[in-house]
């Protein structure tokens, strides 16, 4: 099983920048023609959050619009930027997705690896939460398959990254969750977004990692100042399932020279 991973994408409307800055459209686009000519094709997507800036029905409209050329299903989480009703309705194709409810997150059990999706949000707040009822949702939920492969995917990362501002705007006090997890040991790997950046921890005695954006990356400031973003490449993720171990493999998007060649055509390495 091959599962990627895009995350704050950050679409808005047409002509606007993010930050006056960054056409996270385009980047968008050229993440997707990279995702789609992969061989072999993932089996399906993870898009955890922030993907539009402003839940505006015009931007998640864009956003449909830029993910069309994808021929595997889409599993969207919230992230900060996006609104819950918006979200469905552009999402509404998504049969997982539900359609009532405060949280948008539900479980996906198709493929040899389930799929648990895990609202963080908090309304027109930066930060997020996990709430009792959240969390009695999860730890239900790994309860009803202990015996599966597991991953949970989600917005906010449940560790602190080391940059600061990110994490005073991160997941509040991610010590209960931590302890559901820790209960659960089918779950392979935690994914996030939010940080704009590739960042790995361990947290509940599994894996919990964090995928860089389509668009624009956060500086890499461990000094405790405040931190900026870069026009570092665009970046995704692929997780892999086989032989019962699951790899995540951290990919860039754009046109670089190669691939070129260890060895000539009679076999010898190349000098």
């Amino acid at each position: 099983m091959l599962i990627a991973q895009i995350t704050d994408t950050h679409i808005k409307p047409p002509g606007k920048l993010a930050y006056g800055r960054v056409d996270t459209a385009p980047a968008l686009a050229a993440c997707v023609a990279a995702i789609a000519a992969l061989d072999p094709l993932p089996d399906v997507l993870l898009a955890t959050g922030d993907l539009v800036d402003g839940g505006t029905e015009g931007e998640y409209a864009r956003l449909r619009d830029l993910l069309a050329p994808l021929r595997m299903p889409i599993l969207p989480i919230p992230g900060n930027h996006d609104e819950r009703g918006a979200m469905r309705a552009a999402f509404a194709d998504c049969r997982f997705l539900p359609q009532d409810g405060e949280f948008l997150q539900y479980v996906v059990d198709e493929w040899p690896v389930r799929l648990v999706a895990l609202d963080t949000v908090i309304p027109k707040k930066t930060g997020g939460e996990l709430c009792d009822r959240r969390l009695a949702w999860l730890d239900a939920q790994l309860a009803a398959a202990p015996d599966k492969p597991t991953l949970v995917f989600m917005h906010h990362p449940p560790f602190a990254t080391g940059i600061a501002m990110m994490d005073a705007l991160g997941l509040a006090d991610a010590k209960p969750f931590t302890t559901v997890i820790a209960k659960h040991k089918q779950v392979e790997r935690i994914v996030a977004g939010h940080v704009h950046r590739s960042i790995q921890a361990r947290v509940g005695g599994t894996v919990a990692s964090t995928c860089p954006s389509t668009a624009h990356q956060m500086e890499l400031d461990l000094s405790g100042g405040k931190t900026g973003f870069m026009l570092e490449p665009a970046g995704y993720q692929l997780h892999l399932w086989r032989e019962n171990l699951l790899v995540t493999h951290t990919a860039v998007v754009g046109p670089f020279p190669g691939p070129f060649p260890y060895f000539d055509a009679g076999g010898a390495a190349v000098q």
